[in-house]
């Protein structure tokens, strides 16, 4: 699939769980895949280095996606190829990546030979000082995303207690057999991805991804999640096994249990949740409205405890958006070390070298 433009996607994202990776998701080393892993300190040209190698992939055929850092969403974290079965990513904390099989799949771009170690060496206390301040925002950020995800989580089960839930199946049936069409005869393969995130802009979403892959999109109009959650995981299971590959969009807040948005790439059709969060920047094909499965006349004896719990979350994830802008400005500061310290014109020849060995495997 070619599409002319990269895809843009986070891989990790700040939850209630802690900070979450899904790097490995990066690249299948059963398929022939190779991935690069990046190894350098903060301002040390690692996103620089991902940026050519994605400008230079879309002068190739395949589909590219590019990984949004969410603590930065201006940085890359990684770049997918799949017209060359290659990725690049950074292999840092907080989504580090150990190599299983260097060398037969992972190989190391290695910029901590690029500084001077001497002079990080001396500035010690206030590198380690400005990066315990980090961690503090980040740990606090969670925190309120935790307090989030219990008040939307207490409307969730309110709304789900309202639900119609053989009304939704059947709905998500009938879809399923009006789209997927073709079938395989093997079994879809998923990539796990989050398409928005909660990050130093506040919660970020790209809906741009979405008008990319797909032609028509399904909207799934539910503020509280109930009717969505449930079409959305059988649209997935129905569309792994008729064998069509898809992008499963979990929740930031939910990042395990709870799918946001589904695409089916070589249908170009879509799924996408919209609420009181993400309102998607699509024209629909279709919208679904939660109403046509909830009891209103039930779901109303809830009405004031919704609409607190509902603001009160709003509140907490500005809050932690806050905290994330708070933590890049120390990143910032962070940078500055490492980048006074750094010899840029060996980093460039790093960069020249890996974009050149990752252009060779197309």
């Amino acid at each position: 699939m070619q599409t002319g433009k990269p895809l843009q996607f986070f891989l990790g994202a700040n939850t209630p769980q802690g900070f979450v990776s899904r790097f490995d998701q990066l690249a299948d080393p059963s398929d022939g895949w190779r991935e690069w892993v990046i190894k350098g300190g903060p301002g040390t040209g690692k996103s620089t280095l991902m940026k050519q190698v994605s400008t230079m992939a879309n002068k190739h055929p395949g589909l590219v996606e590019e990984i949004h850092c969410s603590s930065d969403v201006d940085s890359l974290d990684g770049v997918i190829l799949h017209g060359a079965k290659a990725s690049i990513a950074d292999g840092t904390l907080p989504h580090a990546i150990e190599p299983k099989y260097p060398g037969a799949f992972e190989r190391l771009v290695d910029l901590t030979n690029c500084w001077d170690e001497n002079r990080l060496f001396a500035q010690r206390e206030e590198i380690m000082a400005i990066s315990a301040k980090i961690s503090k925002c980040h740990e606090h950020c969670c925190r309120f995303l935790s307090a989030a995800n219990t008040l939307l989580g207490d409307n969730y089960r309110m709304a789900l207690e309202a639900t119609w839930v053989a009304k939704a199946a059947r709905a998500a049936g009938r879809i399923a057999a009006t789209e997927f069409k073709g079938s395989h005869e093997k079994y879809g393969k998923e990539s796990v991805r989050f398409l928005s995130a909660v990050t130093n802009q506040g919660l970020t979403l790209f809906s741009e991804t979405a008008n990319i892959l797909c032609q028509r999109i399904y909207l799934l109009d539910d503020p509280y999640g109930a009717a969505s959650r449930l079409i959305l995981n059988l649209l997935r299971a129905k569309a792994l096994e008729e064998g069509f590959d898809i992008y499963t969009c979990y929740s930031p807040l939910s990042p395990y249990e709870k799918i946001e948005h589904l695409f089916i790439p070589e249908l170009k059709l879509g799924f996408m949740t919209k609420n009181d969060l993400l309102d998607p920047q699509i024209t629909p094909y279709k919208v679904i409205r939660f109403r046509r499965f909830t009891d209103q006349e039930m779901l109303r004896k809830f009405r004031k405890r919704l609409s607190f719990n509902r603001k009160a979350a709003l509140q907490m994830l500005e809050a932690a958006a806050r905290l994330l802008s708070e933590a890049k400005s120390m990143h910032d500061q962070l940078e500055s070390y490492y980048i006074q310290a750094m010899d840029f014109s060996k980093a460039g020849k790093v960069t020249k070298q890996v974009v050149s060995t990752i252009e060779a495997c197309f």
